[in-house]
């Protein structure tokens, strides 16, 4: 592969601040899916993720949409998204990802992804890495202007505004927030030079487990439930990020109610699992998790934990909570899932087609 930018490449990152910031900014939705860097030369693909592995064995059919809808030779920053229906699914996308060559390819008859592209990189014998943000989404609108599905060009706009109204709206179809990026900067790897806007959101749990921590005897995570319509606790995920100190102090704040019989825990039976189950319950065991230890230590489900969360994948937390405190005020059984904020759904389509764009907002900015 003879390109001006050789993979692997580590993208360009954003940090997460409070509040959508204002000035010569470009803004775009944050897409919910895998990262990508895509590679092109003539017949040969690349796809690099964050972490600059490959997933180019994952996606044959993006391969073959790359080849078709992409320039000859180029490179291309973007994300892989898998849709069902008129939102995203990142359940569905973490599937995509299987050792078997023949699931592998019934996957992608099944449930194809798309990429949307963000950034232009290089383009035939051309690296545009120094050349402002600014120009190079001109350069990519301009190059990718014929492009069609699963090919897609991220909407952008400059308007403060509509970005607001990106961030309300855009979560029903199951993006998570926006990005804002400096008009003028040159593409910085592996550098946080960008701003992220996340929704965050706060949920009242059943504590029902934890897990120990790597390092030792200290607590690692809470194991976090929610009553559902029928009356059982269903596993939400799991609270974390604390500091060493207080995963210490956890140790004793939890000790009272351990339990050294799981006879009669809402979770008895998902500790004996010994194979991966759809709900990715406690212990269970997956591709992502390898041979990581998920082993818990089951608590009698009476502590309330307030925790923050951004946002809900199906039935369970998108990604870890954070503790906030504890609520000794609340009861268990008040802790259902009536009390989430269900965004308004959007539809995909009114994203990938413009529709959801005002006059200063459009493809190229």
């Amino acid at each position: 592969m003879e390109l001006p930018i050789s993979p692997p490449l580590s993208p360009m990152l954003a940090k997460a601040v409070k509040t959508m910031p204002k000035g010569d900014l470009l803004y775009e939705p944050k897409w919910d899916g895998f990262r990508c860097v895509v590679f092109r030369d003539g017949d040969e693909v690349e796809l690099s993720s964050r972490g600059e592995k490959p997933l180019t064995r994952y996606f044959p059919e993006l391969v073959e949409a790359v080849k078709r809808e992409l320039p000859e030779r180029c490179v291309v920053d973007g994300e892989i998204v898998l849709r069902k229906g008129a939102q995203l699914d990142f359940d569905a996308l973490q599937q995509r990802i299987h050792p078997a060559a023949s699931r592998v390819e019934l996957l992608a008859a099944e449930t194809p992804a798309s990429f949307v592209a963000f950034d232009l990189l290089a383009v035939g014998d051309e690296s545009l890495m120094e050349v402002p943000l600014g120009e190079r989404r001109r350069r990519l609108a301009e190059t990718l202007a014929g492009a069609r599905a699963p090919v897609h060009v991220t909407p952008v706009s400059d308007s403060y505004d509509l970005a607001l109204r990106w961030f309300d709206e855009f979560e029903g179809a199951g993006l998570d927030g926006v990005i804002a990026k400096p008009r003028d900067i040159p593409y910085l790897p592996d550098k946080r030079a960008l701003f992220k806007v996340k929704h965050e959101r706060t949920a009242d749990c059943v504590v029902a487990g934890f897990r120990w921590h790597k390092s030792g005897p200290i607590v690692g995570s809470l194991l976090l439930g929610l009553y559902n319509a029928e009356g059982h606790l269903q596993h939400v995920g799991v609270a974390g990020s604390f500091t060493m100190r207080r995963r210490a102090e956890l140790v004793d704040e939890l000790q009272p109610y351990r339990m050294d019989d799981l006879e009669g825990h809402p979770w008895e039976g998902w500790a004996r699992q010994t194979e991966a189950t759809a709900d990715r319950m406690p212990g269970a065991i997956s591709r992502w998790t390898g041979k990581k230890d998920l082993s818990w230590v089951a608590i009698r489900p009476e502590l309330v934990v307030e925790v923050a969360y951004e946002a809900m994948q199906g039935d369970r937390f998108r990604h870890m909570a954070r503790f906030r405190r504890w609520r000794t005020d609340r009861t268990p059984g008040s802790c259902t899932y009536e009390q989430l904020e269900v965004p308004v759904a959007y539809d995909l389509d009114d994203i990938f087609e413009g529709d959801a764009q005002s006059p200063r907002a459009d493809r190229g900015a």
